[in-house]
């Protein structure tokens, strides 16, 4: 173990109710990594507003939560991910514009795609282009987030590349509401800047049983790619 500390996810950043958003999470973690590509498994719900134990593991990984029990992990991998040509800027947006004005059944008020105003949200809203297989979203990250140097940081990069693969797995397969991220892969190529406009789009990869992998690109309205991710999704449980 090299470092332990604690960190509080604000309660801006939520998910599900109570839960901190899952690509915030990865992000924070990602970044106390520093490996160019990085996974995170996640093991249980983290919560907001309350000191959670962080700590730097042999080998570049990080833990969060407890040494026995961590609510995530985070370790160097690679992300060998055929990704698709982008929609264009223009079918971005009359993506976005469907989801608006028709939000799909399960919308929560998360933070990654809740209907929230631009400075307490990202407002990915992502639904599938015709003839094409794949969900997108044109975005335009608020300036309210940016750092000293008006960058996008990091940990909320990672945010971007969380929720379009969830409306992926919803609209173009089988993932049933409520589904969670149980494992998120991600490596950012370029920054990204606030108050400049971007597309994010999602594909499925495969689909077994309660478990949806979905695949995540995010690039500029030009179609440059910033970052791609992989993701796990698993259904909740059936009720009995």
């Amino acid at each position: 173990m090299t470092s332990t500390d604690a960190i509080v996810v604000p309660g801006l950043y939520v998910g599900y109710p109570g839960v901190a958003f899952g690509g915030y999470v990865a992000g924070l973690l990602a970044e106390r990594s520093e490996a160019k590509t990085v996974r995170v498994d996640f093991r249980g719900p983290v919560p907001t507003e309350v000191p959670v134990r962080i700590a730097e593991t042999a080998g570049g990984g990080v833990e969060l939560g407890e040494n026995e029990r961590p609510l995530a992990t985070a370790r160097p991998a690679e992300l060998l991910l055929d990704t698709p040509a982008p929609p264009s800027w223009d079918e971005a947006v009359a993506a976005a514009e469907r989801f608006r004005a028709a939000p799909p059944s399960g919308v929560v008020d998360c933070f990654g795609c809740g209907l929230r105003p631009a400075d307490r949200g990202l407002r990915m809203h992502p639904t599938p282009v015709p003839g094409r297989e794949v969900v997108a979203t044109a975005w335009v990250p608020s300036p309210v987030f940016a750092g000293p140097d008006g960058l996008l940081p990091n940990r909320l990069v990672w945010g971007a590349l969380d929720c379009p693969g969830n409306w992926a797995g919803r609209l173009l397969g089988t993932q049933r509401p409520g589904a969670v991220t149980a494992a998120l892969t991600g490596t950012i190529l370029r920054p990204v800047t606030t108050g400049e406009p971007y597309t994010a789009y999602a594909w499925l990869l495969s689909e077994s049983g309660r478990k949806h992998m979905t695949g995540v690109a995010l690039t500029t309205a030009e179609g440059e790619l910033c970052a791609v991710s992989e993701a796990l999704w698993i259904d909740p449980r059936p009720a009995p």
